[in-house]
């Protein structure tokens, strides 16, 4: 039988993922000991019995899945995603498939198991990444595969006696193990397909039908399709069994919202690192600055998509300072305005054609308005596109302070213009982001 795609099932299951929009990544694993990125094993085309010592090693005794977790819920994220594996094939979790997992390092912990207790204790959504693709397993691709480390080995990254489907076999195990043996999974992160290994490549019909069957509810990106490019066939609206329920733009925030091939828009989130990296890099010392990961935060919701920030936990399992410091920044403006990104989503398709001011964004939800002012106007604040005899009220969002309209005579020349009084300061209420919160009056209730 055709697969059939059912509309009101997907929304049902999407609604929070709509409504949270702000989550944490966390990429943690063996590589944050050479702590050169979560990549080098491809980067540097490092053998095996290279990496293996790092197995060995592996003690992460600072590991305090309750601080990530605090960390997270205090920054505003209202859902977290952890790496249970990554391309390396070394597990967090306590598999049957290997040995090559976190419970038989000096550690001796499940991670996986620790961080969905933590998390789920603070009141945050619980998510897991499982990379598709694994250098450590004997049967995965390596000469020619343009990312293997053996790719450019004839010899030692021969594929003569490797048999996909025993890959795959074991890769569909430790995807029912997660969904089994964990409790309820609010989302699983693929990641992700490439060149010829897409879809059904992965026996992504069987793999999805598994996951629904045991998780009929967890929200799933689209990467079983596509990578970080691509949006997948729930966007062509020709969806797969194996579709993704959101589409996942990586490193960057999309110039307009994404919508389908039939004009409706697209769920998406956008997934961000803090510096260039996801796992831990020791002289990565390229950190965005919190305000511009709230004015992107912002900008994700202003376009209907989320923003996913990662933190890359060092060889001792704490997030480094600098990303505690940015989630410090990032929570003190959450606390006070997070009611302009949860259940907020695009202007468009309101009751009024709003727009956002010249130097900030706009968010909504129902009728109410969210200016978002990067930088102050010279005098009152125009409201383009509202109506004063629409406006109900407008309070500055960080502390409720009502806000008056003008009267000034300044804006005598803009008769239909609304602008906000915010009184005879230059400066900004708080420099990040000022959030005037705009409520309009039913068209009936003039």
């Amino acid at each position: 039988m055709a697969y059939q795609f059912d509309r009101a099932r997907y929304d049902e299951r999407m609604g929070w993922f709509l409504h949270d929009r702000f989550g944490m990544f966390i990429h943690f694993g063996l590589y944050a000991i050479p702590a050169r990125g979560e990549w080098l094993r491809s980067d540097e085309e490092m053998p095996e019995e290279d990496y293996l010592p790092y197995f060995h090693e592996f003690n992460p005794t600072a590991l305090d899945a309750r601080d990530w977790a605090r960390r997270a819920r205090e920054a505003g994220m209202r859902y977290a995603v952890l790496t249970a594996k990554h391309h390396d094939g070394f597990c967090l979790f306590d598999t049957a498939t290997t040995d090559f997992k976190s419970t038989n390092t000096p550690f001796g912990r499940d991670i996986v198991a620790e961080f969905l207790e933590a998390f789920r204790a603070e009141g945050l959504r619980v998510g897991l990444y499982y990379s598709l693709i694994d250098w450590h397993h004997p049967d995965f691709p390596q000469y020619g595969d343009r990312q293997a480390p053996f790719r450019n080995d004839p010899v030692r990254g021969c594929n003569d006696d490797r048999v996909f489907d025993r890959y795959l076999d074991y890769m569909h195990e430790q995807v029912r193990e997660l969904c089994t043996n964990y409790g309820r999974l609010d989302l699983l992160w693929f990641d992700f397909s490439y060149d010829d290994l897409r879809g059904d490549a992965w026996r992504g019909t069987q793999l999805m039908e598994m996951v629904r069957s045991l998780q009929p509810d967890v929200v799933t990106n689209n990467r079983l399709e596509v990578s970080g490019e691509g949006y997948g066939s729930l966007a062509a609206c020709r969806p797969t069994p194996y579709h993704g329920d959101f589409v996942t733009p990586e490193k960057i925030v999309p110039p307009t919202g994404i919508r389908d091939a039939e004009g409706r828009p697209l769920a998406w989130e956008s997934c961000v690192t803090m510096n260039d990296n996801w796992g831990y890099h020791a002289t990565d010392k390229n950190f965005k600055p919190a305000p511009l990961l709230v004015h992107k935060l912002v900008e994700c919701v202003s376009k209907g998509g989320n923003m996913i920030l990662n933190v890359g936990p060092d060889a001792t399992g704490r997030i480094p300072d600098e990303s505690c410091r940015i989630l410090d920044e990032i929570g003190r403006w959450m606390r006070r305005n997070s009611a302009s990104v949860y259940g907020c989503g695009p202007a468009a398709g309101g009751p009024l054609d709003v727009r956002p001011p010249e130097v900030g964004r706009l968010t909504r939800n129902g009728n109410t308005y969210y200016f978002h002012l990067y930088e102050n106007a010279l005098g009152p604040v125009p409201l383009l596109g509202v109506p004063k005899d629409r406006i109900e009220k407008i309070r500055r969002l960080c502390d409720g302070t009502e806000v008056l309209l003008s009267t000034s005579w300044t804006h005598s020349d803009y008769p239909d213009v609304a602008f906000a009084d915010l009184g005879p300061s230059p400066v900004l209420p708080d420099p990040v982001d000022t959030v005037l919160a705009v409520t309009i009056k039913e068209a009936n209730a003039r």
